[in-house]
């Protein structure tokens, strides 16, 4: 310990270099023997607790095991044969849920990571310290290029055989530092090959892979999984380290193909399913790369070969034991439909034709599947499975012949593909797989509807941007038919998504014919496009409130949905610009009775709908309808007196003074009369409010205004009509004075017999 203060004492009062190194490498040295002691000390610690563990727990079994022998013998399970119904010992069942509940597939991964997060980081801190040592060794100049290199590979491989030296007792432990070493001497070629130019592209590349191919042989020999995940990384991750830009997609693809068959044949002996997951990701980034850079037919045959790979990877549980489990079914999910976006993508940028000879080609092998179970009449998980990824590609076969866009169609199918399979399989990963798409299938028909600003001249209906919509509306109503045969139980659970996909539901039906209409109305003018668009959001909200009960749309979502209606209409009555067009030429005058469509769906929500649903148990809501009706009759009223006597713009300035101080307060006084009239003859009291409330409204702005703006005879006339409408309006208040007097003496005339 003397000797380590003073080597510290030494650093730090020394200026001259050579007492430095010196006093340097001594510390290093001590530092060094120190560890090996203590190191040794704690090592015998740990295993006389290890032993004194081990007998302990030896004698908790034995005793264990004594009482459950003596007390708890358990009977053998037995399987019932659903063909004859009796029970059979030698049935294995298919489906593993039965015997105890799945666990998250994530757990070993956390379980993983929890045991050995220590071990994970103290090798990559290893590797960052061997780095930044070798990079002060360089700012130093103590070693050139071709010896930096020299040392890495001798690091990386004293690394591995540390590795193989603890491997009989600590597995986990040695693949671990195995795997550290594997990734020293990637980077050390990587580094060798692109900072230093040791050696050529060609020797990195075989350096490279032989790296991998001795590093999967221990692998394949010490049994280890994590070994040869470290691996493939550094197998797929070569390339990139030894790239110098060009693209050299034949031999890349070649190199991958051998490395995947590799880990098939892997995969198959050793189960092992993490390594094909590996393989899938790093492969599909790949061939997507090539395809959107350099789309080409030379890529055809590795997408066949990949797709062949992979989906024998997935069956290879089918195969052993006719069983699909969540990843297998996963798996075969995306790589039907990732190699037909890839394929398909490609056709279409050459523009060769027909695009659906992917899907059906595809379509055709799962449909081998699906005739095998049909044949062994066994219509459980793995018939739905190939049943619905047959029926999913022939969909999408058709929707690529009618020329939608590629990537809202395939993931809007493959979505309810998902959510298919989910309710059949009861697997979790693909309920997390269909709630990540499915926004994605929203946005990416958020883009499509965007084609329509670069899209010259589409056909009505028949092109892609609508179609494309179809087919992720027909997508919709299927996640919501099949969200809908959920139990009771589920039916709480799913309650708040079922209204979600609901709302998208009609979104999208909303947006796709609203743009499509847009799109080809787009050379008139603001207003003739405004007036078609307010019409059109009007008679949808009609039609969904009209048919709100099969929609099984609740009656608060209705309720709101009329208000929204009126709402739209008052914002579409008042500000439409429909008569200054026709007068200035703009549009033609017949198109003034188009504008007038709203009346009938309006007439038919206040005389039908209204009185029989929740909203008109609100008294908010007669004063709201009321409202939309004098709004209507007044601006209508108004337009149809502009259209008549209004020759040229200059004109409607004195006419629509002379319509507000002349004929708007009788409009009003009329209204007023007819709701008083409904609201006596209905008995509805809020009618009888709003009729008085108008009046009042009217004479307040006769008396305050209109009269002051008026020529005597003018004057005259609206003293004389108001006088008529006020003296009808006292008589009907005495008139219902009346009616209250008899209905109150009939009450209690009836009280007074039944006493």
């Amino acid at each position: 310990m003397d000797f380590l203060l003073t080597s510290i004492f030494q650093i730090l009062i020394f200026d001259d270099k050579s007492n430095y190194m010196s006093s340097i490498s001594s510390l290093i040295v001590m530092l060094i023997v120190i560890l090996i002691l203590v190191y040794y000390r704690l090592n015998r610690r740990i295993e006389i607790l290890e032993k004194k563990i081990s007998d302990l727990s030896k004698k908790e079994i034995s005793s264990v095991e004594k009482a459950e022998n003596e007390d708890n013998i358990p009977e053998p399970i037995q399987f019932i044969n659903q063909n004859t119904g009796v029970q059979d010992p030698n049935i294995i069942p298919t489906n593993f849920e039965e015997l105890e509940q799945q666990k998250d597939w994530l757990t070993p991964v956390f379980d993983f990571l929890k045991q050995n997060a220590l071990t994970i980081i103290g090798i990559f801190t290893l590797v960052l310290g061997i780095g930044y040592f070798v990079k002060y060794a360089i700012d130093k100049n103590w070693i050139g290029e071709t010896s930096r290199a020299g040392i890495g590979f001798i690091v990386g491989i004293s690394i591995i055989g540390i590795g193989h030296f603890l491997r009989k007792n600590y597995t986990v432990f040695s693949s671990i530092i195995t795997g550290g070493g594997v990734a020293v001497l990637y980077f050390t070629t990587t580094i060798a090959f692109r900072e230093y130019h040791v050696f050529s592209q060609n020797t990195a590349f075989l350096i490279t892979c032989l790296i991998t191919v001795i590093s999967i042989a221990l692998s394949y020999y010490y049994k280890s999984e994590i070994l040869i995940i470290f691996s493939l990384f550094g197998g797929f991750l070569a390339p990139l380290m030894i790239s110098t830009g060009q693209s050299n997609y034949i031999f890349l693809f070649t190199y991958l193909s051998v490395l995947n068959i590799g880990m098939l044949i892997i995969a198959y002996i050793k189960h092992w399913k993490s390594i094909g997951w590996i393989s899938f990701i790093f492969t599909s980034i790949y061939l997507f790369a090539w395809t959107t850079d350099h789309p080409t037919l030379a890529s055809i045959p590795f997408y066949s070969i990949t797709y062949i790979i992979f989906y024998a990877f997935a069956l290879q549980n089918y195969i052993k034991k006719n069983l699909l489990l969540q990843l297998d079914i996963l798996m075969l999910v995306l790589i039907n439909f990732s190699a037909v976006s890839g394929l398909v993508y490609i056709f279409n940028e050459l523009q060769m034709f027909p695009v659906s000879v992917f899907p059906v080609a595809f379509a055709i092998i799962n449909a081998c599947g699906l005739y095998r179970e049909y044949q062994k009449k066994n219509f459980g998980i793995n018939y739905s499975v190939f049943a619905s990824i047959t029926l999913s590609l022939i969909t999408l076969a058709f929707a690529l012949e009618l020329k939608t866009h590629l990537t809202t169609s395939v993931w809007a199918i493959e979505a309810s593909l998902l959510l298919y399979i989910w309710k059949k399989t009861n697997h979790k990963i693909f309920k997390v797989f269909f709630y990540v798409l499915f926004p994605m299938v929203i946005l990416s028909q958020m883009i499509t509807w965007a084609r329509y600003f670069d899209s010259a001249s589409l056909n009505v209906i028949f092109n892609p941007v609508f179609i494309t919509s179809l087919i992720v509306i027909g997508s919709c109503f299927m996640n919501l038919f099949l969200l809908k045969k959920d139990s009771e139980e589920e039916k709480s659970e799913l309650e708040f998504y079922e209204n979600v996909f609901k709302f998208l539901c009609i979104s999208v039906i909303y947006f796709s014919v609203l743009f499509e209409i847009i799109y080809h109305i787009s050379d008139e003018s603001l207003v003739f496009i405004l007036t078609i668009s307010f019409l059109f959001t009007l008679y949808y909200l009609f039609a969904l409130i009209l048919f709100g009960k099969k929609l099984s749309i609740t009656r608060d979502f209705q309720t709101g949905m009329i208000y929204l209606f009126l709402l739209l209409l008052f914002t579409h009555i008042s500000s439409s610009q429909v008569a200054t067009e026709i007068i200035s030429k703009q549009i033609e005058f017949g198109f003034f009775f188009v504008h007038l469509l709203y009346i009938l769906p309006l007439s038919y929500l206040i005389l039908k709908i209204i009185p029989k649903s929740d909203f008109i148990k609100n008294n908010l809501a007669y004063w709201v309808t009321s409202l939309i009706i004098v709004v209507a009759f007044s601006f209508e009223l108004f337009r149809t007196y502009l259209l008549i006597n209004a020759n040229n713009l200059e004109e409607i300035y004195t006419l629509q003074n002379h319509f507000s101080i002349l004929y708007l307060p009788i409009i009003w006084a009329v209204l007023a009369c007819l709701f008083i009239y409904f609201g006596l003859k209905k008995d509805i009291p809020e009618f009888n409010k709003i009729g008085f409330s108008l009046l009042g409204i009217m004479i307040l702005k006769l008396y305050a205004y209109d009269v002051w703006q008026m020529d005597n005879v003018s004057r005259i006339i609206a003293f004389i009509i108001l006088g008529i409408i006020l003296l009808l309006s006292s008589f009907m208040f005495q008139r219902l004075k009346i009616m209250i007097k008899k209905l109150v003496d009939k009450k209690d005339e009836a009280l007074e017999e039944n006493q």
